[in-house]
């Protein structure tokens, strides 16, 4: 069975997109939530775009920011 070209140009910007994430320093998000809901559950969740940015500040900053 053939996959539509589309579908596989979307998973392909897919992994690019999360590649140019990881080598920035940019884990998953999805990865995040599952972190805090397994081992801080209750403790408050970051968006999207604060996790983003305590990820770049961790990597470029000061190094702070880590959680484990």
């Amino acid at each position: 069975m053939m996959v539509p070209i589309a579908l596989r140009l979307s998973r392909l910007l897919g992994l690019a997109r999360e590649t140019a994430r990881l080598m920035v320093g940019v884990p998953p998000y999805q990865n995040y939530c599952r972190h805090m809901a397994e081992r801080h559950p209750g403790a408050p969740v970051m968006s999207e775009t604060e996790f983003f940015r305590n990820r770049q500040q961790a990597r470029y900053g000061s190094g702070a920011g880590r959680c484990c």
